[in-house]
């Protein structure tokens, strides 16, 4: 990550206290360009008008859930490549490994702390850039 505080952050989840906690944690952590959606159609529709360095999904959420929303990006030229973190209340085995197939950078399992929070998003980043 480099502790680069400048990028930009979509937070999808169909619970704005859910949403609000984790813009929360972000700020705390440093960051400050964050955006917002409640599902994933509409966190399509933001992603496709400006280019964003992370998503921060939920898996469960109404009109597009997060593992159809990922499916979309990993399917879309210009979004391919976007770092994915889910953010879920579904810990049982089985949708942790489908979150992996269709391409999730990392997972949380919710209740999570700013800690944990914290450490993946910089695990994450880390890991892209020793790829490069």
């Amino acid at each position: 990550m480099e502790n680069d505080k400048n990028l930009k952050i979509l937070i999808v989840d169909d619970l704005q206290s859910m949403r609000s906690t984790v813009r929360s944690i972000l700020k705390q952590i440093g960051f400050t360009h964050i955006s917002e959606a409640g599902d994933g159609l509409q966190a399509l529709s933001q992603l496709k008008k400006s280019k964003h360095d992370l998503l921060i999904t939920d898996w469960n959420m109404p009109n597009m859930d997060g593992i159809s929303l990922i499916r979309m990006i990993r399917g879309d030229a210009d979004l391919k490549d976007l770092l994915v973190l889910m953010v879920t209340a579904e810990a049982d085995k089985e949708h942790v490994v489908q979150a992996i197939k269709v391409g999730i950078s990392d997972y949380i399992v919710k209740p999570f702390t700013a800690d944990t929070l914290q450490a993946k998003i910089e695990k994450i980043f880390s890991h892209k850039s020793s790829e490069q």
